[in-house]
């Protein structure tokens, strides 16, 4: 890759846990001359496109990277509202605490947070106001987490109607569009490692049930072979499913320049704990990617 930068407009897919490999696209990409000049993430990709725009990924993969399989857990507050199991009040006081709460627009990178109004039914794109509730409200992932009431309207994850969002994108003039989907072919070669380690004799009672539901989940979300699926399998695949489906037809409509697909077997939705396998393979893939010398309107080659 030659020294030379280049604007880029970078989206940022969902796919839960998988989105963590978004980290080793964009230190790729910032180590390999792109200069980053507008971001529109779903989901995971919205989390992690908005923590990077407020300049603070480093301090977001150095925490994250941290998180062992109880540390994930006890992130998770329990909701006592049947519109989702959790509140991710937790998880985001934690992270304001970690970056700092601003606003989109005072953000040095054009920033679009994809969300979906689910009584309208329609995808809500989120480019001013509190960066936290645009992060909190594209990343309620039904049934996981409850809904995000922002400005009158109930929002949940945007990767429902657009997992892999291009458009936000288009009205930016750059040298090069990327987009990276969670969504790629499975790789036979990735295997999720057992569920059942790092566990904590100390754990309250509460607090090991917890776990051992979220274990359960995990488990049933990777064992492939298994003939049984239960009720959360069939939700979560389907709407695995229904998002693939609908980043193939986005990627169709709109060509992105470069295209970075992450294996969808790469982990499982809960899998938080595997921060490092994830960044790292986003950084293999951003470098295979690149290599294959996409030459379209950026005349992006490699070397």
């Amino acid at each position: 890759m030659g020294t030379q930068e280049r604007t880029a407009s970078l989206v940022l897919g969902s796919g839960g846990a998988r989105g963590l490999a978004h980290i080793g696209v964009i230190g790729f990409l910032d180590a390999n001359g792109f200069e980053i000049r507008c971001l529109a993430g779903s989901s995971m990709g919205a989390l992690i496109g908005g923590i990077y725009a407020a300049g603070k990924l480093d301090v977001y993969t150095q925490w994250v990277s941290e998180l062992s399989r109880n540390d994930v857990v006890r992130l998770l507050d329990l909701s006592f509202d049947r519109s989702g199991l959790f509140k991710g009040d937790r998880i985001m006081n934690v992270l304001k605490d970690l970056i700092g709460d601003r606003n989109i627009e005072d953000l040095s990178i054009d920033f679009t947070a994809v969300a979906t109004d689910i009584e309208a039914q329609k995808e809500v794109w989120l480019r001013r106001g509190p960066l936290f509730d645009a992060i909190r409200a594209s990343i309620a992932f039904p049934p996981v987490f409850t809904p995000h009431e922002y400005r009158g309207r109930q929002l949940v994850d945007g990767g429902l109607v657009n997992p892999l969002p291009i458009a936000p994108t288009l009205v930016n003039e750059t040298e090069v569009t990327i987009a990276v989907s969670l969504g790629g072919e499975m790789d036979e070669q990735l295997n999720s490692p057992p569920s059942t380690k790092g566990k904590q004799a100390a754990d309250p009672d509460a607090q090991r049930r917890i776990a051992q539901f979220i274990e359960g989940l995990q488990r049933k979300l990777g064992s492939r072979d298994s003939p049984d699926m239960g009720m959360f399998d069939i939700i979560a695949r389907s709407i695995d499913t229904m998002q693939t489906g609908i980043a193939r037809s986005k990627l169709a409509a709109y060509s992105p320049d470069i295209v970075i697909e992450i294996p969808s077997n790469a982990c499982t939705f809960f899998e938080f704990h595997r921060a490092r396998e994830m960044i790292e393979i986003g950084r293999q893939r951003a470098t295979q990617a690149l290599a294959l010398g996409v030459n379209r309107k950026g005349d992006i080659q490699s070397s």
